[in-house]
């Protein structure tokens, strides 16, 4: 969108929102129905003033779930409140990686030191961000979705988280930057290879899900800033087509 909603526009737009939440959190939930009303629709109206993109939010949902999971058995079904943490979590993670001035999906403009609440939930430590990131490699691996090209690189990127769990916890000062630069540097190789792997009918699918998602924020955007945002939505969505981790933490 090219500018400000009108109001019956911009509470369309909150409304088509929220049962696009409560859509996927139905999914999530095993079709059992949880309804996004009251309060949770007063709260998830709010990340579509934020402007949350809706991938972003559902990033955020599957986030929790993945923990949830980890913990065992389910004895309930999951409310939209429960995954409020991630969604900001992921959101201003997601903000961050494009570093742009937005405009929100409904309308309002703010910048990306705007309004957007401090996320509640706590930054993991190094050793859990390893560890969490070995799994989800391990598992990315054994659902078959990269292809025997990957299995060299995983081998070895794996090979050395875990020799980096060993020591992550003692690690200080100029040892530790010494680890997140490698960290970074692992993780740019992995999205090399990842976006090299796509078909050019996926590519093109992903290039078009990034535009779509930065088109309310084109606007107040330049040439060269809207390239680095498209380009950080554009690796946000090849992970989440091959299941993959962020490798840089911080």
């Amino acid at each position: 969108m090219d500018g400000p909603l009108d109001i019956s526009d911009r509470r369309s737009a909150i409304e088509d929102f929220c049962r696009q939440i409560e859509v996927y959190l139905c999914r999530k939930n095993d079709g059992h129905l949880i309804r996004v009303v009251g309060p949770s629709f007063d709260l998830v109206s709010g990340w579509a003033e934020q402007g949350v993109p809706l991938k972003v939010a559902y990033t955020g949902i599957d986030r929790y779930f993945e923990r949830y999971y980890r913990k065992g058995p389910r004895r309930r079904p999951v409310k939209i409140d429960f995954c409020e943490a991630d969604v900001l979590d992921v959101f201003d993670e997601w903000r961050k990686a494009i570093g742009v001035v937005i405009h929100s999906s409904v309308g309002s403009l703010q910048s990306s030191a705007g309004r957007h609440p401090s996320s509640v939930g706590s930054r993991q430590s190094l050793p859990a961000h390893l560890e969490r990131v070995v799994l989800r490699l391990t598992s990315a691996r054994a659902r078959g979705s990269l292809g025997e090209a990957f299995d060299a690189l995983i081998d070895r990127v794996c090979g050395e988280l875990d020799a980096a769990r060993a020591k992550a916890g003692g690690l200080r000062g100029s040892a530790r930057q010494a680890l997140v630069e490698r960290l970074s540097t692992l993780d740019a190789e992995l999205l090399r290879q990842a976006r090299a792997a796509l078909d050019e009918s996926v590519r093109a699918s992903i290039e078009r899900e990034a535009l779509d998602e930065l088109a309310g924020f084109r606007s107040g955007m330049t040439t060269e800033a809207f390239a680095r945002a498209r380009d950080a939505v554009v690796d946000r969505l090849v992970r989440t087509h091959f299941g993959l981790p962020t490798i840089s933490f911080g």
